[in-house]
């Protein structure tokens, strides 16, 4: 199965929480921050780490959004491997809110406010 990096604003930590829990129930690898920071770890070495084994980033937008400087920092890194040839797939999935980030504009979505259980299904079918 895959190896998946699940990225969020600290405001959607329990709807990224539940949606990480629904990836690791069909048996892919999930990079959460919750379960793989440790007291005494150094945040920037294991945020690096996750991001360079990481085949899919799953990007969780929200009305909150997504410039929040780590969250920033892990879509942006991602984008950059992905554009320098790299075989990462920037994956977004709408948790809240409705305007979708003009970065993000031309990219289909993971749609969880309309249908929670269909956008889980379509963001499954996107992870190979």
């Amino acid at each position: 199965m895959a190896e998946v990096f699940v990225s969020y604003r600290s405001a959607d930590a329990a709807k990224a929480r539940t949606l990480s829990q629904a990836l690791r129930a069909a048996g892919h690898g999930v990079w959460f921050d919750e379960w793989r920071i440790n007291l005494g770890d150094s945040v920037v070495e294991r945020i690096s780490a996750g991001l360079t084994g990481t085949a899919y980033l799953v990007l969780c937008y929200s009305s909150s959004g997504i410039d929040s400087p780590w969250m920033s920092r892990e879509w942006m890194s991602s984008l950059a491997r992905q554009l320098d040839g790299r075989s990462i797939k920037l994956l977004p999935v709408r948790l809240t809110g409705d305007a979708v980030p003009a970065i993000l504009a031309d990219l289909k979505y993971a749609d969880l406010v309309a249908d929670w259980d269909d956008g889980v299904r379509r963001l499954l079918a996107a992870i190979r």
